[in-house]
């Protein structure tokens, strides 16, 4: 059973129906016992940092999802729910983020003939020996929607990066602990083969 993370942040039904056609049986759910019990865990998210942290800890979720990771469940974290898994964003100064990888997400600078947020499809760099990726060349196309970037403090658990305006971490492994900033979910066959990786865990 894949547990997806339920705090009102949108985007659920896409991942849950990626997942079905993937042969998974997804559960989206904010119940801490099937959260806990289940295989994989997935935290999804569009919107901002600052309410979905405030959702999170409403709903007891901060404390959950720190206990999957602690306990090795593999987990991942996608578009926002990558970058609530590290220290803080420029988003919503002041509000510390989960903090379970090391790391800060900041605002895409602005670039001429660049528009921000950036939407659309990027290639991306893999890093040799992803999990997440295998199967699939560097220079992979994927469908990114942020205005927000992740800059990892450690380079060795970035898995993938891009370049739009700046260098962006795109991706990160450490552990059982996986994120993507841009959605697998609607990145085709590459981002089915991510998700199908990642659920083979």
């Amino acid at each position: 059973m894949i547990a997806i993370i339920d705090y009102d942040a949108g985007n659920l039904k896409s991942v849950e129906k990626a997942l079905v056609a993937l042969g998974g049986q997804p559960v989206i759910s904010r119940d801490p016992e099937v959260i806990l019990k289940a295989d994989q865990v997935i935290l999804p998210g569009v919107g901002s940092f600052g309410d979905a942290m405030e959702k999170l800890c409403q709903y007891g979720l901060t404390k959950v999802i720190r206990q999957v990771t602690d306990q090795g469940t593999p987990f991942l974290g996608i578009c926002l729910g990558l970058q609530l898994l590290f220290e803080s964003s420029q988003e919503c100064e002041g509000v510390p983020g989960l903090g379970i990888l090391p790391g800060k997400i900041l605002k895409i600078p602005d670039a001429p003939g660049l528009k921000i947020p950036h939407m659309g499809w990027n290639s991306i760099q893999i890093a040799p020996g992803s999990r997440l990726f295998q199967g699939i060349e560097s220079g992979a196309y994927v469908y990114f929607v942020h205005s927000y970037y992740l800059r990892a403090s450690d380079p060795s658990i970035v898995a993938a990066s891009t370049t739009y305006s700046t260098k962006i971490h795109a991706s990160v492994e450490k552990g059982n602990v996986f994120a993507c900033q841009f959605h697998p979910e609607k990145s085709s066959h590459v981002g089915l083969t991510i998700l199908k990786n990642f659920i083979s865990l």
